[in-house]
């Protein structure tokens, strides 16, 4: 079994170092496994001080520094290690996306791949993530939808109970689960999943990409689960700084949502998402106001949420730049479509509260 684990290094070294010691450990159960750091254009110095620290390392025969040609984002970073790999003679049998602030625990590769060996129609598998408390960490998610959208800027409990069924967050899980999308903290995916569907959207800068790739393959019939016996500690945030609620939300995020339902859904879906969103923190906003109690959501956030997809003024593009070829671009959007049928049909887990792609979450 040949395996490719990626760390995506911004800015933050020291922290992948110990990501990768763990990581390595795991793997020292499989001898063919490769690993990959990226350096996602950090230019503090990272790329090369992952270099020499590699160098000086005890598998440097078997980890690879590269860096990529500009900070793309998590889409593009994973894109820039997995796309070469798919069109080498040497092919993965699986690809596997390390958060540089997640550190594997015991077993937690071999349950991901034990699990997808064990379970063809199961395309993607992620690991239970927890805190260094432990804290259990909000990962498994139902697909975001326009009630969704209402339910989550609303934050009323009546509210959340009739629409219970559509509410992004799951409840933890206490046992292995299909789910509809996982954080992409410790996610193993089947490399027949990437060859059908392609990689991941790299349109996406930051947020929705996970959700956009388990949707794809959702369409494709192939199942996203969340396996229980494999975990990861998880620090969260350490590159993006998206844990301070203080801080005005990115407007990454806001283009990577829309992107996400203009591409899936159409401009009609994605403008009744808008105007439910809008509603829903609207009344929020006055209830709160009412009661004295400090908003929801990051400063300005409801204000820039109406100027990036109402157009009201201009507004920052949510990219540093478009996005640049990688190697390997028939990938970008599946070398293959889905064989018909396949043998295999499912029926999809239902949309529960809060979710990585809320502006206040980490």
């Amino acid at each position: 079994m040949k395996l490719l684990a990626i760390i995506l290094n911004y800015k933050t070294p020291t922290m992948t170092m110990d990501a990768l010691r763990a990581l390595m450990l795991e793997l020292a159960a499989y001898p063919d496994a490769r690993v990959k750091i990226v350096d996602n254009d950090s230019q503090d110095g990272s790329f090369e001080t992952l270099r020499e620290a590699v160098a000086e390392s005890a598998w440097s025969d078997r980890v690879d520094v590269v860096a990529s040609e500009y900070n793309g984002g998590f889409a593009y970073g994973n894109n820039f290690a997995t796309a070469p790999a798919l069109a080498s003679d040497d092919k993965p049998d699986y690809v596997y996306l390390l958060n540089s602030d997640a550190f594997p625990d015991e077993n937690c590769i071999t349950s991901l791949v034990d699990f997808l060996d064990t379970n063809p129609e199961a395309g993607i598998a992620g690991s239970y993530v927890h805190g260094p408390e432990p804290v259990p960490h909000e990962t498994a998610f139902r697909f975001p939808s326009i009630f969704s959208e209402f339910e989550s800027t609303l934050n009323l409990g009546l509210i959340s109970k009739l629409l219970n069924r559509w509410i992004v967050a799951l409840p933890m899980p206490t046992e292995t689960r299909p789910v509809d999308w996982l954080a992409g903290a410790s996610m193993l995916i089947r490399r027949e999943v990437i060859e059908e569907i392609g990689l991941m959207d790299q349109t996406f800068f930051l947020y929705f990409e996970e959700t956009d790739y388990c949707l794809r393959a959702r369409r494709a019939n192939w199942l996203t689960y969340y396996v229980i016996e494999s975990s990861v500690t998880h620090i969260g945030s350490a590159s993006t700084g998206m844990k301070n609620t203080s801080k005005p939300t990115p407007t990454y995020w806001y283009a990577s949502r829309r992107h996400y339902f203009l591409k899936n859904y159409g401009l009609a879906y994605l403008w009744a998402a808008n105007l439910l969103y809008v509603l829903g923190a609207t009344i929020c906003r006055l209830r709160f106001r009412l009661i004295n109690r400090p908003g929801k959501h990051p400063n300005r956030h409801l204000r820039d949420f109406i100027r990036f997809n109402f157009r009201l003024n201009s507004f920052p593009s949510g990219r540093p730049t478009p996005p640049r070829t990688i190697a390997n671009p028939g990938l970008l959007t599946g070398a293959r479509r889905s064989k018909e049928g396949r043998g295999r049909s499912f029926g999809g887990s239902r949309p529960d509260r809060g979710s990585q792609n809320q502006p206040n979450e980490p």
